[in-house]
């Protein structure tokens, strides 16, 4: 038996881009959860117990939850486990194969770019007008920015797996 035979698969992965894209938005969103736990079961306790809400957090749980979605989604898009409407692709071959996946990854490109333009708007139009929310009194590009750094990421991540989403193959 050779050492190739034993050797664990090489990954076409860097360890940077793995730290940048996967541990850290994992980090990241489970630290948001908990969070969410936390004032969660802190309104439920000063609810029942004390008779007095906390008018603040579900406002402030709906902006945990969007930024936990959008980190998700670009860790989802570099790892290629999002939905895909692959039905037919999966059934192409080369190199019409290749070619639907680098179409796909371009789509995907200029949507987020599309995205993170236009969201660049919005938070300028929020920064500009100092605009908080009603219960929480968050300035608005806080909850909104996170929009442009997710979909920036997501453009990114498809850069980075630029090969694996042409050929089709995650590893």
């Amino acid at each position: 038996m050779s050492d190739q035979d034993t050797a664990p698969p090489a990954t076409e992965t860097a360890p940077i881009a793995d730290l940048i894209f996967v541990r850290i938005p994992y980090v990241v969103t489970g630290a948001l959860l908990c969070g969410a736990i936390a004032i969660n079961f802190a309104n439920v306790v000063a609810r029942y117990f004390f008779f007095e809400a906390l008018y603040w957090a579900e406002e402030v749980l709906i902006y945990m939850v969007l930024w936990g979605v959008i980190l998700a989604a670009a860790t989802i898009t570099y790892q290629g486990l999002h939905i895909r409407m692959d039905l037919f692709a999966t059934m192409l071959r080369s190199p019409i194969k290749e070619i639907v996946g680098a179409l796909t990854a371009l789509l995907m490109i200029c949507a987020s770019v599309y995205v993170v333009i236009q969201s660049y708007h919005v938070i300028g139009l929020f920064w500009r007008s100092g605009e908080v929310s009603i219960s929480a009194g968050v300035p608005l590009t806080i909850p909104h920015i996170a929009v442009p750094i997710g979909f920036g990421l997501m453009a990114v991540a498809v850069v980075v797996r630029l090969r694996s989403y042409i050929t089709g193959r995650f590893e």
